[in-house]
């Protein structure tokens, strides 16, 4: 079949937008379409050009190597239909911090996001969303579906319907798992991997280049964090840890009010690409 025959679509993420919920839960009960698995993401140019289906679904997780990745599939499917799912700014950098602490990260929400002199790890680019709907029409000669995670935690049933409506496939929502496929870490627990953080480098780094022995201490590491996120959720908190919350609320705030005309561009968006 004639590449240009075949249609494509390309869900680009990003983090902690219910990525992980579509990738194993949702795309692969799609029906008229070939799905290709994110571990199966980097033969996917491969994949499509040896195969012979009529319409493709690839999906990764992007955050700040969005560009990268997009220009890099661009570059041979550019008659492509990408599909984002956006969260609310102030939700979406404080579930980041939450993850990243849960993985070792030890600084405060002002050193991981720092919306006052842009020094933090997320920068204020990285949350310019409108940006990002910009790079994907500059992109793809399609313009992308743009879709909300508030929406599907809110009715999940009504956005996997209309996503299936936009990419024109079939799916049995009876037959769906619409539970959320993790679970949120409570601030006792974050808090401490905090402390115990500062004494005990628990990051995910790599310490070899060798792939098997990169493997097994992704392992090694992965199970002595989620040990110490276990231990924790047992143990008490001492008192004095209790007052202050892990995220500042006025902090959240700031970062609301400060992406909001970003915020309404893109729902305003969204809603003029519905159709």
């Amino acid at each position: 079949m004639n590449e240009k025959q075949k249609e494509i679509f390309f869900h680009v993420g990003t983090g902690k937008t219910g990525t992980t919920y579509l990738q194993y839960r949702v795309f692969p009960k799609f029906k008229n379409i070939y799905y290709i698995q994110r571990t199966r993401y980097k033969k996917s140019k491969e994949i499509i050009r040896n195969t012979n289906y009529d319409r493709y679904l690839l999906s990764r997780e992007f955050d700040q190597q969005m560009e990268r990745e997009v220009k890099w599939f661009a570059a041979d499917f550019t008659d492509t239909t990408a599909i984002i799912v956006f969260r609310r700014h102030d939700s979406y950098i404080a579930s980041q911090y939450r993850r990243f602490v849960k993985n070792g990260f030890t600084g405060k929400f002002t050193d991981f996001f720092d919306l006052e002199n842009d020094n933090g790890y997320f920068k204020q680019k990285d949350l310019d969303y409108f940006s990002q709907i910009q790079l994907l029409e500059q992109s793809f000669a399609k313009k992308p579906i743009v879709l909300f995670y508030e929406d599907m935690r809110q009715n999940p049933e009504t956005f996997i319907e209309n996503l299936a409506n936009r990419l024109k496939v079939s799916v049995d929502i009876k037959s769906l798992n619409l539970n959320r496929k993790h679970s949120s870490y409570s601030e006792k627990q974050l808090k401490g991997m905090i402390r115990l953080g500062k004494r005990i480098n628990l990051q995910k780094r790599r310490i070899t280049q060798n792939g098997f022995l990169h493997f097994l201490w992704k392992l090694y590491m992965g199970a002595v964090r989620y040990t110490v996120l276990f231990l924790l959720r047992i143990l008490p908190e001492n008192s004095q840890h209790k007052e202050k919350p892990l995220i500042s609320p006025e902090e959240l705030e700031k970062v609301k009010q400060f992406y909001t005309p970003d915020w309404e561009k893109c729902r305003e968006y969204a809603n003029s690409n519905a159709d």
